[in-house]
């Protein structure tokens, strides 16, 4: 699922990335410091090699404690080492300094009054190692950075949100539609070639109608596959008996990456010209995070060319706010091919009120070394991609067809 570049005219400079889990780095940068008090403990850990989920359920099991009560600002990449900070209610602090976890390391502890939730951070660090690049990538990257620099970088949601079959926006749009069977179909079964060996003999088990053989065939961790062929074997042909077996936690999550595919497309549309505000455009002011109308677009075109603000494009919802002319047509076409109207996105226990998203983000702090590969440091806002970035740096597209 690669978007077109930004900078389709300079070539990428190609090399491997995550060939160790340390050679992608992240850090979280705050949006406040814990109090001291309160009854949620704090706890700063460093994983390695494991999602969030993971460290969640590895967490709460430790402790055992329901991982509903474990807070975040943000999810990690698993083929990483990330530190975040993670929350958990109603635990002695002891017991949390006390864990000995594979992939995972305690090293602060502290207290605060509130539960961690998404977007609570002020956005991320990142230290990436680009391997089996010579020498003479860094004029090219760093020409490449310096378009991203000053013209934004585009707000694309990263091919992780995706998933490992690259299907989740897939599951979403079923679940919009409002199609359970589908939604199931495709949840557990349609073999994938990324998936290890025993979920895919699990897959091909549903397809062949061996709900049986498949129960007892799902590796661990993936649970929720087990539970809804459990339920199609009590209660045959229910499908949206099957759906709502699944937490809403992991539904919301397919929905919001379909809304995630659709905001790509529409930005996908416009990746030319994203530094170029239109007039009906509704604007993103980076900093507050709040929108309106641009009536003049060569008025307001000196303030995006200096960041302060950019185009933005929809997460459809029940409640979102369209963008006028040509940008909000762009918008409204883009639904009825779908299918769909705003009011679809109300689903039983899964309301999506929708938002707007700025087409383009501000790349600072950006390093460039060489160390024994190319060695790139950037910070970027929360809820923004590192994999955008170097998707134009490397241009993965332009390599995989050279092979």
């Amino acid at each position: 699922m690669l978007n077109p570049y930004l900078t389709p005219d300079l070539h990428g400079i190609g090399g491997r990335i995550k060939v160790r889990n340390d050679d992608f780095c992240v850090q979280e940068i705050p949006l406040y410091v814990p109090s001291g008090q309160g009854e949620h403990v704090y706890v700063s850990i460093e994983k390695t090699g494991i999602s969030t989920f993971q460290a969640v359920r590895r967490i709460a099991g430790a402790l055992g404690i329901d991982p509903r009560a474990v807070g975040y600002a943000g999810l990690k990449d698993a083929r990483a080492v990330t530190v975040q900070t993670i929350s958990i209610e109603g635990v002695d602090p002891s017991q949390v300094e006390a864990l000995d976890l594979a992939g995972i390391r305690v090293l602060s502890v502290d207290r605060h009054t509130n539960k961690l939730k998404m977007g609570h951070l002020r956005g991320n660090r990142f230290t990436i190692r680009v391997r089996d690049v010579p020498k003479d990538a860094v004029p090219v990257a760093t020409q490449i950075l310096d378009i991203l620099a000053r013209r934004g970088v585009p707000n694309y949601f990263g091919e992780q949100r995706f998933g490992i079959r690259g299907d989740t926006h897939l599951l979403g749009r079923e679940l919009v539609r409002q199609d359970a069977e589908a939604f199931v179909r495709r949840f557990v079964g349609m073999p994938h070639p990324a998936e290890a060996p025993q979920a895919r003999r699990a897959r091909q088990w549903v397809e062949e109608g061996n709900l049986a053989s498949s129960l007892d065939a799902w590796p661990r961790g993936m649970e929720d596959e087990r539970r809804v062929v459990r339920v199609l074997l009590d209660h045959p042909g229910e499908w949206t008996r099957a759906v709502r077996s699944i937490p809403n936690k992991m539904l919301k999550f397919f929905v919001s990456a379909y809304q995630s595919a659709l905001f790509n497309q529409l930005l996908a549309q416009r990746i030319a010209s994203i530094d170029r505000l239109q007039k009906g455009d509704l604007a993103w002011i980076h900093g507050r995070g709040a929108v309106f109308v641009v009536q003049d677009a060569e008025q307001e075109q000196p303030r995006a060319d200096r960041l302060e603000i950019s185009p933005s494009g929809p997460l459809y919802g029940y409640k979102l706010t369209m963008a006028q002319d040509a940008p909000g047509e762009a918008e409204r076409e883009m639904l009825e091919e779908e299918g769909l109207t705003l009011e679809d996105f109300r689903l039983r226990g899964l309301k999506f009120k929708g938002a707007r998203r700025p087409l383009r983000f501000p790349l600072r702090e950006v390093k460039i070394e060489y160390d024994e590969g190319l060695l790139l440091s950037f910070s970027l806002p929360p809820g923004c991609y590192a994999t955008t970035v170097l998707n134009e740096v490397i241009k993965p597209s332009e390599h995989a067809a050279e092979e």
